[in-house]
């Protein structure tokens, strides 16, 4: 797989595998088998989707991708490392966030070195989640220090709003990539962060162009759900009613079938293929468990939209509702969409 460039330098894989879906705190009905996952992560990158999206607050998954680089290393020696882009994430609490310890992002950026097992990480994503609790500036000059000692190569965001991302770039703390929400279900990065960061030189990196697996198949002519295997599938069913409710989306679902048999592909590829297209995007996050749909995964890069297809997909999506406010609104200030997430892991 073509690498792209994040920032002058660095480049990363187009398709992105996603650590959350082997997080313990993830599924609501299922274990993770850790060999099995070690196996796909080294699959994964063995076969060119080499950059690697994970978190510190993901729980166990830290350690799953540390042994995978082991298992790297014992087919490939040293050079295993050089294989590989380590994405991890820096999420402090939100009980601690006011008053607000520094020390904290050493500690933590430390222990996910220690738990990766290298001595320093490609790429740690800041999420900050009460903007109220103002410290956010002093916690992103911490990480700029761990960069200049060597144990941080770049430094992203994720989640922050147009405003703050303005605020971090004009304070001299401008990140290399924002990692965002952005699907044919949400497009508030369309509204005002996505220019920003065109015209910034800020890369930006997609989450949930599969809407945690509602855009697939197997929703396709589904009666609408009130159960739910996972914490992705509760969160994103509120994105679904936010963009216009089942009816709208099931239509979105029978456009992305057409356009999948037109490609020999899979909705989901197709959901993918379409934000990685979009202007400012560098690359997407795939949620893969396992190594079920890799060979659609690395075509992912490679579709090719007709003008007819396209048509297709606006009609749907003008649509469909605009859902309120920039990035990460809802999540921040709206109480169902609040309500599922834990602010507390780590």
């Amino acid at each position: 797989m073509n690498k792209v460039d994040l920032v002058p330098g660095y480049q990363i894989s187009p398709i992105i595998k996603g650590g959350w879906q082997l997080s313990a705190g993830h599924s609501l009905d299922r274990t993770i088998e850790d060999a099995a996952a070690v196996a796909d992560t080294v699959a994964f990158v063995e076969a060119g989707i080499s950059t690697l999206d994970f978190g510190d607050i993901y729980v166990g998954v830290e350690e799953l991708i540390g042994r995978a680089l082991k298992e790297l290393q014992s087919r490939y020696g040293q050079s295993a490392r050089n294989m590989v882009q380590l994405h991890t994430k820096y999420v402090p609490n939100e009980k601690s966030l006011s008053p607000y310890d520094p020390r904290d992002v050493s500690a933590i950026v430390n222990r996910s070195l220690g738990r990766l097992g290298v001595d320093q990480v490609d790429l740690v994503q800041f999420h900050w989640w009460n903007y109220e609790a103002n410290h956010y500036l002093d916690a992103m000059r911490e990480l700029f220090a761990l960069k200049d000692e060597g144990k941080i190569r770049h430094i992203g965001i994720t989640n922050f709003d147009t405003a703050k991302t303005k605020e971090f770039t004009d304070a001299g703390f401008k990140p290399a990539s924002t990692q965002v929400q952005y699907s044919l279900l949400d497009r508030r990065v369309e509204l005002s962060l996505g220019k920003y960061c065109i015209d910034n030189g800020i890369g930006i990196i997609a989450f949930g162009t599969v809407a945690g697996g509602f855009i697939s198949e197997r929703f396709l002519g589904a009666s609408e759900p009130n159960e739910f295997a996972t914490r992705s599938n509760v969160k994103y069913k509120l994105i679904i009613e936010d963009f216009g409710g089942w009816d709208l989306f099931q239509e979105l679902l029978r456009v992305l079938d057409q356009i999948a048999k037109n490609h020999q592909s899979d909705i989901a590829s197709i959901s993918s293929a379409w934000t990685l297209q979009q202007p400012g995007v560098k690359a997407v996050i795939v949620g893969a468990r396992n190594q079920d749909h890799l060979n659609r995964n690395l075509a992912i890069p490679n579709i090719v939209f007709t003008e007819s297809e396209l048509s297709a997909v606006n009609n749907v999506l003008a649509q469909s509702k605009v859902i309120e406010g920039d990035v990460y609104y809802l999540e921040r200030y709206n109480a169902r969409h609040r309500g599922i997430i834990h602010t507390n892991n780590n």
